[in-house]
């Protein structure tokens, strides 16, 4: 026996576990066109990150095992690989993931809420990872341009009743299931609600980019073609269409319910700025008043001081500023821009002789929380005061133009004012008919894509088959699935 062999046998020594990704609070600067320049045009303002900004930004993602931010996507868009991707330099393979699951991607990396941001893990240190300016570096440097390929012909036809998000979700997660779809849109323009968003944001470009990838797809969309009145949703029924999606978003005003209100000088804020997008002029003064608190009164309020040429820019909301729906981001480009905020205050009359010259607004004290959890607002006697102008614009919320939709649907009204059905998957009331819609871009997304689930398990049955779940996009062999770590959606 040699003296080697008499050893006893080394100790078996464990790999040294990997150090945990260092954290790095401090954002990569996402830039924004100087406000001075911003202000008199509607070029974009933000700007997009180079390819080494944008791979900087990706390698502070910590890839954290449960995956926060995509359980916090309404559509579970999986922001962690396609930052991954980023920051291994491989901007194609990340535009892939990004136009896998998202058939509006190029439209979402520009006014996507960012949920997931909000989840971000990062955030609890200091500022979360940039995931939608993240997606926008994907699309943009990446190869995006990519065409969906259908399943096998399923020979079922289904009516989809509006192109905005909801709608070509639905139109998209039912097209590549192998069914035939045609989208009814009564606007001459595809996007519903996305037609107001300002150019300084996204634009109808961007909208059509998204919609080229459905070129493959047995998807056939229709414009200036308004379903209800003579036409209801049943009749689509009628005429051989195996089921319908009903998708109409919240297109109608709500006003203030004041006299005066219909005198020159003041306008609905959606139809002026559907008016902006479609380059038809817009008479603006050079005092300019806009009541609401949403991302539509933020939209009036920053094209409204582009229109009035230096005029200046009032918005006036009823309650606090922290209680404002819109999304921060905007409200800090507005103040940013000088846009006067007057908070707690309501109106009361409009002051004008066939134009208007005012509004007299009443103060408000917040009182304790309503049913919805927001303290409520109680005038204070004795406290108007008016504030002049020459152009007043009402965001004070939308609802849908439910003209010809009959009770027989026994639809849900929500309290943001769009259509629901009450079954189980968005079902109405009448067989075949679902409907559904969303607060934001991405909510109303998430809701058609449970909607087109329940439409397809409605129509398999009639088949005498199961449900399919969307196949991969691109004609592979794997189905989808969520990615590895997801617990639970989390709903911010």
């Amino acid at each position: 026996m040699t003296a080697d062999a008499a050893l006893p046998p080394a100790p078996a020594v464990a790999a040294p576990k990997a150090a945990p990704p260092k954290l790095n609070p401090v954002r990569v600067p996402i830039h924004e066109a100087p406000i001075q320049e911003r202000v008199v045009n509607f070029e974009e303002v933000l700007r997009a990150y180079s390819k080494d900004d944008a791979v900087l930004e990706a390698k502070r993602c910590i890839q954290c095992r449960r995956p926060w931010c995509v359980e916090a996507c309404p559509i579970s868009q999986d922001a962690r690989e396609y930052i991954r991707l980023i920051a291994d330099g491989d901007f194609d393979g990340a535009a892939r993931v990004t136009v896998k699951e998202n058939p509006l991607a190029t439209c979402l990396c520009k006014v996507c809420y960012h949920y997931c941001e909000d989840a971000c893990v990062v955030k609890k240190k200091g500022v979360p990872i940039a995931i939608r300016h993240l997606k926008r570096a994907a699309m943009e440097l990446g190869d995006g341009d990519l065409a969906y390929v259908p399943s096998a012909p399923k020979n079922q036809r289904i009516a989809v009743v509006g192109a905005g998000p909801a709608g070509i979700m639905g139109a998209w997660e039912l097209g590549v299931r192998g069914y035939g779809v045609t989208v009814f849109e009564q606007e001459a323009t595809y996007g519903g609600l996305m037609q107001t968003i300002p150019a300084y944001r996204m634009t109808d470009r961007d909208v059509e980019e998204d919609r080229a990838r459905f070129r493959d797809l047995d998807v056939t969309f229709v414009k200036d073609r308004r379903i209800g009145d003579d036409f209801p949703p049943q009749k689509l029924l009628e005429e051989g269409y195996q089921a319908v999606f009903v998708s109409v978003g919240t297109s109608a005003h709500r006003t203030l319910g004041l006299e005066g209100e219909t005198i020159e000088g003041v306008h609905p804020a959606l139809e002026l700025l559907k008016r902006v997008n479609r380059g038809e002029p817009v008479q603006i003064g050079k005092k300019v008043v806009v009541i609401g608190g949403g991302d539509v009164a933020m939209d009036s309020i920053r094209s409204a001081l582009r229109l009035s040429e230096g005029g200046h820019v009032t918005l006036v909301y009823r309650r606090s500023r922290e209680e404002m729906p819109a999304d921060p981001e905007e409200v800090h480009g507005a103040m940013a821009e000088g846009i006067e905020f007057v908070f707690q205050k309501a109106p009361v009359r409009i002051v004008g002789n066939g134009h208007v010259e005012g509004v007299v607004f009443q103060s408000i004290e917040l009182g304790p929380p309503d049913a919805g959890g927001r303290r409520s607002p109680v005038p204070v006697p004795g406290s108007e005061v008016t504030i002049a102008c020459d152009t007043l614009i009402v965001a004070v919320g939308q609802k849908a133009d439910l003209s010809g939709f009959g009770p027989d649907l026994d639809l849900k009204i929500t309290n943001q004012g769009w259509p629901e059905g009450k079954g189980n998957g968005f079902a109405t009331a009448v067989p075949g008919v679902f409907a559904a819609g969303g607060r934001s871009v991405v909510y109303a997304m998430g809701t058609a894509t449970k909607a087109a689930d329940a439409i397809d398990a409605y129509l398999a049955a009639k088949r005498g088959e199961s449900p399919t779940p969307r196949p991969d996009v691109f004609g592979g062999s794997e189905t989808y699935h969520l990615p590895a770590g997801y617990t639970t959606p989390i709903r911010i």
